[in-house]
């Protein structure tokens, strides 16, 4: 299994506050897959800002980060359990959960380890829901000026995983 690299630990505080948020539609239309509705699991969950979403809608949400400050700065709900461990090796038992997301995270993960995980894991027609967000769009010269500051000034500073996000999660093999 490839190392976990945390990226998010030093800078939780201002992460929590500047990560951009998804729309209600995206939750709706998840949910239109669940047949049931009473444990999910939010792995990479950073500071819960999706468990948060997710338990008002489930009875049980588990929320894991491989930061301990992500989880410390974490959004308490009374039905979100927290906990530090990686998405590629849990201590939940096999066959609990019925819905299992990832939020602009998988690409951190050591894929081939989680896929195993996210099978052992998912109940019988549960459902696994996987997402993140590219590059804002506004206009096209807005969209230029984005582009080749993203790509041009600081595209080498990135790390490889970011490549994933940029091809839309098409080279995510689940």
């Amino acid at each position: 299994m490839k190392k976990a690299l945390d990226r998010f630990s030093q800078q939780s505080k201002t992460y929590k506050t500047y990560r951009p948020t998804y729309p209600e539609e995206l939750f709706k239309y998840i949910y239109s897959f669940c047949k049931a509705r009473n444990t999910c699991w939010d792995c990479g969950t950073g500071n819960g800002q999706v468990a948060a979403i997710l338990s008002r809608s489930f009875d049980r949400v588990f929320a894991t980060d491989i930061s301990q400050e992500q989880i410390h700065n974490a959004i308490p709900k009374p039905n979100i359990y927290y906990s530090v461990q990686r998405a590629e090796r849990t201590t939940f038992p096999n066959h609990y959960f019925d819905l299992i997301t990832a939020a602009q995270a998988v690409h951190w993960f050591d894929l081939p380890s989680f896929n195993m995980e996210v099978n052992r894991l998912l109940k019988p027609n549960g459902v696994v829901a996987i997402w993140g967000y590219g590059l804002l769009k506004v206009n096209p010269q807005i969209d230029d000026i984005i582009h080749h500051f993203y790509k041009d000034i600081i595209g080498k500073y990135w790390d490889k995983e970011r490549g994933h996000i940029d091809q839309n999660y098409s080279t995510i093999l689940i």
